[in-house]
Parts: structure tokens; C-alpha cells; sequence
């Protein structure tokens, strides 16, 4: 991404304490950028500020607070001018079937995957409109795409995100903004292991469906096909495009997902196809 201040850019990334969000703020910072690092603990992001010096702002940011919101954006503005690259990365999954869930549970997901975002964009977008450039990057998943037992809540989260960020990018393409989702397939972090949550509830006639995707899901963490470095990398060269695509999957299990999703959807369109427009007003 250039600047026409030729310093080098800012970035503000949510949830960086580890897996995808530190990845990623190490990569920004390892290749000369400013980042605003932040976590809920600002302990355990403080060795990237120690390590990388006034490069590196060290923040607590609570995406569901919208005061720790505004105090971190403005720490951020007042230490480095602006933000030009907006990354929300915050955010992690639930494992239940849909009867199975727990409604504070899933409603405390909603606010960190769906409202939290939202919070930090009204935070972070009027200095960007006011420069008419910048970039925002919704790091949403395969998750956003199709959908399986056990994570239907989760994947309900994401789809919003997903539909969020269409409307978005069309609204801030004039002026000057961009915006990509990101969709990940299976990274190697923790978002099956210590991240993921799940409900206390499991009914013996989900067991076959979501009960064994619960377990499914939770024995693969740690044997994840991709690389968190890897996919920092990628986000980072989208970001430095001239016009950066609106998706970017990433990994290989999320490309072939995706384009199998894609085929069924367009299989079941064309099947009913009579039967949908049949539906059209008759016209004399």
C-alpha cells in the first residue's frame, strides 16, 4: 500500500495475542509498517512493542467495550497520524447443535464476531473518509461460506459479516476505501483448541451429526493444514494492491471447499430453475 506522506503505513488489528492477529502484526512489522497491536490483555502483546520499538503500539482493546474501542483508536491516531489499514481480526467459535446452544452463550459470540466489528469500523472509518483511502480487511472464514453441524452458530456470525462487508465495500468504493473479506480455511492456531468454546448441553439425537463434529473438530487443533505466517503474507500483498479483491480465500482446503459449495448451489438454482420463475407476474 503506498502513502502520499511516504511513511510507512498503519495498521490496527484486532486480536492479537495470537494465532492470525499476531501473525499477521508481526509480519506488518517485520517488513518496516506501524501497528497498533492490540488484545484484551495488552500483557500479552507488549513483547511486540518491546521487540520492535515506536513501530509498535501496544493497546488493550475490548471489541465489545465501545469505550475501549474509542480510547484505543484515538491512541492510535494520536501516535501515528491515522490508520490506513483496518484489520478485524477478533473473534472465535462455538460448538453446539442449533438446539443445543446457549443463548448468552451465543449471543456473547454475536458480540464479538458481528457487533464488535461494526464498533471498531464507527471508530475507525471517519478518519479514513476524511482522507478518502484506506483499507479494511473482515477476516471472516470458509465458515462464511458454507456451513456443517456443530457450527451453526458460528457460521451464522460469520455469514452476517460476510453480508456486512458486501454492503460496506459497495457504500466506501467511491471513496477510496476497500474492503476484503478474508476466509481461512483451517489454520494452524488455537481457534479449535484453548479459543474454541461449546456448549455444556449434548442431546444423544445429535449425536451422529453434530456431536461427532464436535469431537471432529476439536481432535484436529494443533494438525491444521495452514500456516498463520503463510496467510499473514498473503493479506499483507492483497493489501498492498491498487484495487485488492473483495474475498480472499485462504489455504488450499478452503479453495476446493469453496468451489464444491459454489457447484452445489449452482446445481440446486439450476435444478429449480422452472419452478422459480414461475413465480413472475403473469402479464396479459
Amino acid at each position: 500500500m503506498t502513502n502520499e506522506t511516504h511513511e510507512s503505513p498503519v495498521w490496527l488489528i484486532t486480536g492479537c495475542s495470537s494465532g492470525l492477529g499476531r501473525a499477521l502484526a508481526e509480519h506488518a512489522l517485520d517488513r518496516g509498517d506501524r501497528v497498533a497491536v492490540t488484545a484484551r490483555d495488552r500483557v500479552t502483546v507488549t513483547d511486540l512493542a518491546e521487540k520492535h520499538g515506536d513501530r509498535a503500539l501496544a493497546l488493550e482493546l475490548d471489541v465489545t467495550d465501545p469505550a475501549s474501542v474509542a480510547v484505543a483508536v484515538h491512541a492510535c491516531e494520536e501516535a501515528f497520524g491515522r490508520v490506513d489499514v483496518l484489520v478485524n481480526n477478533a473473534g472465535y467459535g462455538y460448538l453446539a447443535a442449533i438446539e443445543e446452544g446457549e443463548d448468552t452463550a451465543v449471543r456473547a459470540m454475536y458480540e464479538t464476531n458481528v457487533h464488535g466489528v461494526v464498533s471498531v469500523l464507527k471508530a475507525v472509518l471517519p478518519g479514513m473518509r476524511a482522507r478518502r483511502s484506506g483499507r479494511v480487511v473482515n477476516v471472516s472464514s470458509f465458515g462464511g461460506l458454507a456451513a456443517f453441524a456443530a457450527t451453526g452458530y458460528y457460521h451464522a456470525t460469520k455469514f452476517a459479516l460476510e453480508g456486512l462487508s458486501e454492503s460496506l465495500a459497495a457504500e466506501l468504493a467511491p471513496l477510496g476505501i476497500a474492503v476484503t473479506i478474508v476466509e481461512p480455511g483451517g489454520l494452524r492456531t488455537q481457534w479449535a483448541g484453548t479459543s474454541m468454546r461449546q456448549s455444556r448441553t449434548r442431546l444423544d439425537d445429535y449425536e451422529q451429526t453434530a456431536g461427532r463434529r464436535r469431537d471432529a473438530t476439536l481432535a484436529v487443533s494443533g494438525r491444521q493444514p495452514g500456516d498463520p505466517a503463510r496467510a499473514a503474507a498473503a493479506i499483507a500483498t492483497i493489501v498492498d494492491t491498487e484495487t485488492p479483491p473483495l474475498r480472499l480465500l485462504l489455504g488450499s482446503d478452503a479453495l476446493v471447499g469453496a468451489r464444491a459449495r459454489l457447484d452445489r448451489v449452482r446445481g440446486e438454482i439450476d435444478a429449480n430453475a422452472a419452478l422459480t420463475t414461475s413465480t413472475d407476474l403473469v402479464r396479459a
